[in-house]
């Protein structure tokens, strides 16, 4: 039995039928294909304008024809109550309800309908097929947070058996910890890894030390994907060599869909069947490929909950090699309160900086991780995972880089810690700002 797609079709999503249509979206050559995003993007408005009150009241002076006319919206035009966001006929038992996981500062409940639900899905299953998943068969080891709760904790569980999956928790990073997964990797067949990136990358370093190949453990095993936190390359080169398998990286959205998937030629492909992906500067004014801005997001399909022009708080560049069928996203630079605010008025993206510092924290193997926090304008804290204090030498060292990066007369204080606190949903976030 196709376990997977029975738990979606109970649960009232047609996958079936959604994979189908987007089947024929990707079937339509490039004019037909253009003419289809034009008329979703239309339609969706033209349908919120019509059902939906909020967002009649929000974007009140759109023209339908004039795409510039739509005003962008963020998570904080969306915080009130979902009963006074969801469009007409549209309620708790014909929608699907989930809840961001704050990362960004701004965590809220959002809604879709259960065919735009259904489509999400139908993407998500198109990618993973393209490195041979089939959710129904291939089993998957998954590294994510659990809710702690009996009851959250449980039905995680049953979701995971419907999923095929073994679910790693990522609170626990100990070589105790890695020691039992490795077992399972060896007790399992595998097909592919899934999950947030910065337990996988502390896995990877594990099997290092180990002096282990998981490819040689679990031969089964044919992919890692990894979502939700930075990659950066050294952490990927580390995987690929200790894993022994291609590692993927999704970007995606859960009040959303997939949004990038990388493709078997390595490019950062955007989803453009489900979703229309724009670059925005501050004026919100459309930025030609190739140009740093803001990432704004319209979902084509939502009916139950606008999602229109939504700026997803990410910036990012579109390569320009692009095409409006088959987008590139060429990089993700950070969140937009991922900014670190320096005392001569520069700015700073924080993950840029957080990635200098790593690469001198790590270069000896003694630190598995770390974080970075801005308490005050001029003064930064280091907290970090390490078998060892850091030595005076390795301290001026990396005092030295931030300074040169940054600035001098900053304040930059280290602090070991046992472990890292990551968010409920678990996931890490390597920036932090306190600054208002």
């Amino acid at each position: 039995m196709r376990l997977f797609d029975f738990s979606l079709k109970i649960n009232g999503f047609d996958i079936n039928k959604a994979r189908l249509a987007l089947s024929k979206v990707q079937a339509k050559n490039d004019s037909d294909f253009k003419a289809y995003v034009e008329k979703q993007k239309k339609d969706i408005i033209s349908f919120h304008l019509k059902n939906n009150s909020f967002y009649r009241s929000f974007a009140s002076q759109v023209d339908v024809n004039d795409w510039s006319s739509v005003p962008v919206m963020t998570k904080r035009h969306l915080q009130q109550p979902l009963d006074k966001r969801l469009s007409n006929g549209y309620e708790l038992k014909n929608i699907y309800v989930n809840k961001t996981s704050g990362s960004s500062g701004d965590p809220f409940i959002f809604a879709k309908d259960k065919w735009c639900h259904a489509m999400t899905w139908a993407a998500i299953t198109d990618r993973f097929s393209w490195y041979g998943i089939d959710f129904n068969t291939s089993k998957q080891a998954r590294f994510y947070g659990i809710p702690l709760d009996k009851k959250g904790y449980y039905k995680e569980r049953l979701k995971d058996w419907f999923s095929n999956r073994y679910r790693f928790s990522v609170f626990d990073l100990s070589d105790n910890a890695f020691e039992k997964a490795l077992v399972k990797f060896k007790t399992s067949k595998f097909d592919f890894i899934n999950g947030y990136t910065s337990p996988i990358v502390q896995f990877a370093k594990f099997l290092k030390r180990k002096d282990n190949i998981l490819k040689d453990l679990c031969p089964s095993l044919k992919v890692c994907i990894v979502t939700s936190e930075m990659l950066f390359d050294d952490d990927k080169a580390l995987m690929e060599k200790q894993f022994g398998v291609p590692i993927v990286n999704e970007y995606g959205a859960s009040e959303l869909d997939l949004i990038a998937f990388q493709n078997t030629q390595n490019e950062w492909q955007v989803n453009s069947e489900t979703l229309f992906l724009e670059i925005l500067d501050d004026n919100d004014n459309v930025l030609p490929y190739g140009e740093e801005g803001r990432i704004v997001i319209t979902s084509l399909y939502n009916k139950a909950h606008p999602f229109i022009r939504y700026d997803i708080g990410d910036i990012g560049i579109l390569s320009d090699k692009s095409t409006l069928r088959k987008p590139i996203l060429k990089k993700l630079v950070g969140r937009t309160n991922d900014i670190a605010v320096l005392p001569s008025g520069k700015q700073a993206a924080g993950l840029t900086f957080y990635y200098i510092t790593k690469s001198v924290i790590e270069d000896d193997g003694n630190v598995s991780e770390f974080i970075i926090e801005q308490s005050a304008i001029d003064t930064f804290k280091i907290k970090y995972v390490s078998r060892e204090v850091l030595s005076s030498d390795k301290i001026k060292i990396i005092t030295k880089a931030m300074e040169q990066y940054l600035e001098p007369g900053i304040s930059i204080t280290f602090e070991r810690v046992d472990k890292l606190d990551r968010s409920k949903s678990g996931k890490l976030k390597q920036f932090t700002s306190y600054v208002d």
